[in-house]
């Protein structure tokens, strides 16, 4: 395969609108459209292909050899065009490719269908910020938010660590300093040591993975800074515990008084489709820190009391996620099958809408088309 006829396929992608490409062996070129894989009508890839196409994405890339790194992550611009966070792994000795499609407009907190309060927690000027959730839910998305929204109202310097690095911001009324693991710095840990000396206000981590960089980020945020990042946790109750438990068990205590010291806010996110099929929208659970909370997070035995705190917070935009389920489906945004499947406690959600007279909706959709033609049979 050559780079132009790769483009034609990454350029596929972004005009209809996929969130994720995938490339395998043996296998059609798939597109992921609001959750659902669909593939091309294409050819199956052979392992030469898969492998032409991991060439050509490594080229002027930190990777030298595919033979070398079992694993590479990097980012991929046709430039003016389109941008992706990719993925390449090996599976038998043959190659797997995921391809990330990364806007190049970073949408504001109202065209992404944000809280906002969100705007609110952008103005932060010291303490930590999370936000959380799985794979694909608008994370990184939600990260760019903010620091456009930084980026367009203070001035101030921001530094992000990233690996990749996704958006590509301009500078605006802030400073900006990208920084990319394994191009431009080892690894996150001494990334963010390094900041700390760089006269950073604002400094965002694109992935909190291990007890280093969550000592390290409750530092700066000891420090004075604000500090941004994302990590791989469901909601807010299991984001507290997962810092606490990348620390042995003699720290715990200490590392839960850092915690409810420095984390101002928790922002997990869950994206659903939409009631009509045609996209998704975000479920947002919002967690502000008050001395309620602060106590919380002190003592294990009562961090299960958070998300009562948080429902009975919204005059400070606080929200859990039945909560704002069951406000979107009032608001025809979703179906009410979805609100129940997503719904973090379902019987207590099945009872609050069986209490307002509620009940499942009936309505068929058509089925999602499994495969995507190209305009009059265009060849590869």
């Amino acid at each position: 395969m050559d780079r132009e006829r790769l483009h034609r396929l990454l350029r596929l992608g972004f005009e209809k609108g996929a969130s994720d490409i995938h490339f395998q062996a043996g296998c059609l070129p798939l597109y992921r459209f609001n959750g659902e894989l669909v593939e091309l009508r294409y050819k199956s890839l052979t392992p030469a292909d898969t492998r032409s196409i991991a060439d050509l994405l490594i080229e002027g890339s930190r990777y030298h050899s595919l033979d070398d790194h079992p694993e590479m992550d990097l980012a991929y611009e046709i430039p003016g065009e389109g941008r992706f966070r990719v993925n390449i792994s090996r599976e038998r000795r043959n190659y797997n490719i995921v391809l990330r499609v990364i806007p190049l407009v970073i949408g504001s907190f109202e065209e992404l269908n944000l809280p906002s309060v969100l705007r609110e927690m952008s103005s932060i000027q010291r303490g930590m910020v999370l936000i959380t959730g799985a794979t694909g839910q608008g994370k990184s998305t939600t990260l760019a938010a903010m620091l456009q929204d930084i980026n367009g109202s203070r001035k101030c310097k921001i530094i992000t660590i990233e690996d990749p690095a996704e958006f590509i911001f301009n500078h605006d009324r802030a400073i900006i300093t990208q920084r990319e693991v394994g191009t431009d710095t080892h690894d996150f840990p001494a990334a963010l040591r390094a900041a700390l000396r760089q006269d950073p206000d604002v400094i965002m981590v694109g992935e909190i993975r291990d007890a280093e960089t969550v000592d390290t980020a409750l530092k700066a945020s000891e420090t004075g800074h604000s500090l941004l990042s994302s990590i791989h946790t469901s909601d807010v109750v299991t984001t507290l515990r997962r810092l606490v438990s990348f620390f042995p068990a003699e720290e715990h205590n200490q590392v839960r008084e850092r915690i409810a010291d420095n984390i101002e806010a928790v922002i997990s996110l869950r994206l659903l489709p939409n009631k009509s099929g045609t996209g998704r929208v975000p479920a947002v659970e919002v967690m502000r820190t008050t001395r309620m909370i602060r106590e919380c997070i002190r003592d294990p035995n009562r961090t299960i009391e958070v998300p009562d705190l948080m429902a009975k917070g919204g005059e400070l935009g606080m929200q859990t996620f039945d909560q704002h389920l069951l406000n979107l489906y009032r608001a025809n945004t979703i179906k009410l099958a979805t609100a129940c499947e997503a719904a973090s406690n379902p019987h207590d959600f099945a009872n609050q809408l069986a209490l307002e007279g509620d009940t499942f909706d009936t309505e068929e959709t058509a089925d999602s088309p499994r495969s995507i033609e190209l305009e009059e049979e265009r060849r590869f």
